[in-house]
């Protein structure tokens, strides 16, 4: 039976006020490119651009702020992939009390070293498990041994309060907007912005959009409750969650207009789009909602549309990987396994007469350790245009090269490339 959201108690405006003298009230920018593109008012709300470059500071301020004395000076922790835990790590300084923060053991250096200036000597860090899900359990433990406060990351009233400040700054800027777009990995800001929305602007459509390699909300709603996915992509760490919260799910199944997996892929060209053109850098979560704009097209078309940046906190020495993905995504990228003719100049003939005046070879080495000429080789090819790959193709078979397509093959691409 689904939750009565008429007996939540949720007030984002007075959450607004609350917060204030700590968070950043962050620009709506209307963006041009993308409004031409998509032939809409594409409005971009820059969460990327709060104190602590996400809009995690919201909830979990929020939170804490709503705790007794008795409460704060028992100290708190909380686990989180980076953002939650610069939020938790700024309010204990700000409020000057003790944080034990839990980081999931891949969580990127920049995301770690900024915690820790953000508690500035409030806070202590615990790098445990390979994601969310592992490391909140271990963060769950150490609060009951230590009898402190557990501040979570989304399944929470007050947290959850707090994000949807988001959704009050949104109708302030743009009364008129028509829909939003709010990337979801736990669901607390897709249930903060969504509840306000229906409370105050009922017309606008909200849709949650989560990562092709993390689906839990979808998982959940297919479900008809929150179900822990059994393995799931990091690479989109912001939204890598197993399981989306109970109440989260409650209220966004509820209130959403739709949720939509992108490709992560597709994420990685928006994040280098965004910042090519427009000098915004992004974390892959951040650009989620962007992202997600190719496949709405026909909803938006002449519409105002707001999408929710969460977050900036990208980790320059990612770039490489990003671009791979984009590559591989767009059709510009491609890896073989190929067995050469056994003739003289076989791999001249694959330079000369296979490839394109304008491809690249990016990648060449033999398999095998011995015979190494006699044997297969990994090849990665660059196109110069994606719709070369069937012309491509043919070159290679009628000049009797043996090959495997390793994009279309996802165990034989983990293992080689």
């Amino acid at each position: 039976m689904s939750l009565d959201l008429s007996t939540l108690t949720i007030d984002s405006v007075a959450a607004k006020v609350q917060i204030k003298d700590v968070v950043t009230r962050t620009p709506l920018q209307y963006n041009h490119h993308l409004s031409e593109k998509y032939g809409a008012e594409v409005y971009l709300k820059r969460e990327d651009l709060q104190v602590v470059r996400s809009y995690k500071l919201r909830g979990a301020f929020n939170k804490i702020c709503s705790l007794s004395q008795e409460e704060r000076e028992r100290g708190v922790v909380c686990a989180s992939a980076g953002n939650h835990a610069q939020g938790v790590a700024l309010s204990c300084k700000k409020l000057d009390i003790k944080g034990v923060i839990f980081m999931p053991g891949p969580t990127p250096r920049q995301k770690i070293t900024q915690t820790e200036m953000w508690g500035n000597g409030n806070i202590e860090i615990v790098l445990i498990g390979d994601t969310f899900d592992d490391c909140q359990k271990a963060a769950l433990e150490f609060t009951k041994e230590h009898n402190m406060t557990f501040i979570p990351p989304f399944d929470d009233l007050k947290v959850i309060e707090g994000q949807g400040t988001v959704a009050v700054e949104i109708l302030e800027d743009l009364p008129d907007v028509d829909a939003i777009f709010i990337p979801i990995g736990g669901g607390g800001l897709s249930s903060g912005v969504s509840y306000h929305i229906s409370k105050f602007a009922p017309g606008v459509k909200c849709y949650g959009v989560e990562p092709e390699g993390a689906p839990s909300m979808q998982a959940a709603i297919q479900n008809g409750s929150p179900i822990e996915l059994e393995q799931i992509n990091k690479f989109v760490d912001g939204a890598a969650v197993k399981k989306v919260g109970a109440l989260t799910f409650d209220i966004s199944s509820q209130l959403l207009d739709g949720v939509k997996s992108i490709p992560e892929g597709k994420i990685c060209t928006t994040i280098l789009e965004l910042y090519n053109k427009d000098a915004i850098v992004v974390e892959p979560a951040g650009a989620l909602s962007i992202a997600a704009l190719d496949f709405h097209k026909d909803e938006i078309k002449g519409k105002k549309v707001v999408c929710i940046i969460s977050g900036g906190n990208n980790d320059i020495d990612r770039m490489s990987e990003i671009k791979e993905l984009s590559l591989l995504y767009e059709g510009f990228k491609h890896y073989f396994i190929v067995r050469f003719p056994q003739r003289p100049g076989a791999l001249k003939l694959l330079v000369t007469e296979v490839l394109g005046p304008k491809d690249d070879i990016t990648r060449f080495e033999y398999i095998k350790k011995t015979e190494r000429e006699r044997g297969p080789a990994l090849i990665g090819i660059e196109l110069n245009d994606p719709n070369d790959y069937i012309t491509f193709i043919e070159r290679l078979k009628s000049y009797k090269f043996d090959f495997i397509e390793l994009n279309k093959d996802q165990t034989l691409f983990e293992y080689l490339v």
